[in-house]
């Protein structure tokens, strides 16, 4: 491989949300991070280049983007998905979660349901309730170590509640689902009957595993681009989330010229510079990087699956589909919510993301990152292992 993923980098005392905010969010110094979703791995060469350009002229005024930026996007998104986009369709966010919270005020009144499908990213349902609409949840369902969605319990709950708007997660976080053509169908099928803006999370769209293709949404056709906001960014694909850029794509002009005003009533003004010319860097020469990074990643998941079956059998993986995020079941150890967090956090000295911040559905799991070098992971493991085997001593 030309990069070296099990090289540990120290990023303590780097104000990395991750690694030196444990004391401020209650937990013990020494707690080893697998937690949000930025990654252990610096990023591609050309990006660190392009910045490194960037900073050698020691001016950061205002920037923007010209036609070549769109180009990338384009053939990023064409030659890996066969979706092709319009350069008219683009508007620029500071990120993700920003551009859900305005469309959610763009096309839905204080008071007007928004419906999403827990467990799912928790910003989902905060931006909801902290924008005064009302949260709807259609929740998936686990059968047989899969989740899949319910479309019935679904179109139910849109009647039931005047839904005005869907968010959908695709590939889904945290349970890994990525979503056939056919369940995708389905689902935009009832939100055309009823005429539900979908806002898309694509986020995760590049992180697939052997034997799933991810489907942009609006790719289905005209008929599905026309009521759907895709939500795209660089940030997840290669590691560059602090420099807070992201691609949203609405090909419907009215739709977007609605979320461009309450964009601009929000006082924002354009993305970072050096975002952009990260994102630019990075959809032009990282795809050698991101194709080594995934290959390593598909390491990470063998090697959790067959740690957990070798050593901890009373942890139950969900298989992923996509992500570099796993869903772990917990519930074997039958420990309360409240006992699993103290026990994973002061006993294993782990710090995760507990499944209930996902909706309450997610109460036993927890979401674990694996984007980190497997030496890292292994540690991690182990530490669980040690905590585990002493309480059954001590029982």
């Amino acid at each position: 491989m030309a990069y070296n993923f099990d090289e540990i980098i120290d990023r303590r005392n780097t104000n990395s949300e991750k690694y030196d905010f444990a004391v401020e969010s209650g937990k013990p110094a020494d707690v080893l991070p697998l937690w949000v979703a930025d990654m252990d791995f610096r990023v591609p060469k050309g990006v660190l280049a392009r910045i490194q350009k960037d900073i050698d002229l020691g001016i950061f005024g205002y920037s923007n983007a010209k036609e070549d930026y769109f180009k990338v996007l384009h053939r990023w998104y064409l030659e890996n998905f066969g979706w092709d986009t319009k350069p008219e369709w683009l508007v620029k966010t500071s990120g993700v979660v920003f551009a859900i919270a305005t469309a959610v005020r763009a096309f839905t009144k204080e008071g007007d349901a928004v419906i999403i499908q827990q467990p799912v990213y928790y910003p989902f349902s905060s931006v909801v309730k902290n924008n005064n609409r009302k949260l709807v949840n259609s929740p998936l369902v686990l059968r047989d170590g899969r989740y899949e969605m319910d479309l019935e319990d679904f179109e139910r709950k849109i009647v039931e509640n005047d839904v005005k708007l869907f968010i959908l997660c695709s590939p889904h976080n945290p349970v890994g689902r990525v979503w056939t053509k056919e369940e995708l169908q389905k689902v935009a099928d009832i939100c055309l009957k009823y005429q539900i803006l979908i806002v898309s999370d694509e986020i995760h769209s590049d992180f697939t595993y052997e034997g799933h293709q991810h489907m942009m949404l609006a790719s289905l056709g005209d008929v599905y681009a026309d009521q759907v906001i895709t939500c795209t960014a660089p940030s997840k694909t290669f590691n560059i989330a602090g420099l807070q850029v992201s691609n949203i794509f609405i090909p419907n002009k009215e739709k977007r010229e609605q979320f461009q005003k309450v964009l601009t009533q929000t006082g924002y003004g354009g993305v970072n510079m050096i975002g952009l010319s990260a994102c630019q860097a990075a959809y032009e020469s990282g795809k050698e990087w991101l194709d080594e990074l995934k290959e390593y990643l598909k390491g990470n998941l063998e090697f959790v699956r067959h740690f957990l079956k070798e050593r901890l059998p009373e942890i139950t993986l969900i298989e992923p589909e996509g992500t570099y995020l796993i869903w772990l079941d917990f519930r074997r150890l039958q420990l309360t919510e409240e006992e699993r967090e103290h026990f994973i956090v002061n006993e294993a000295k782990l710090w995760l993301d507990s499944g209930v911040m996902f909706g309450d559905v997610g109460e036993g799991f927890e979401r674990v990152n694996i984007a980190c070098p497997r030496a890292t992971l292994q540690e991690a493991l182990e530490r669980l292992e040690r905590a585990i085997r002493k309480k059954e001593v001590k029982q």
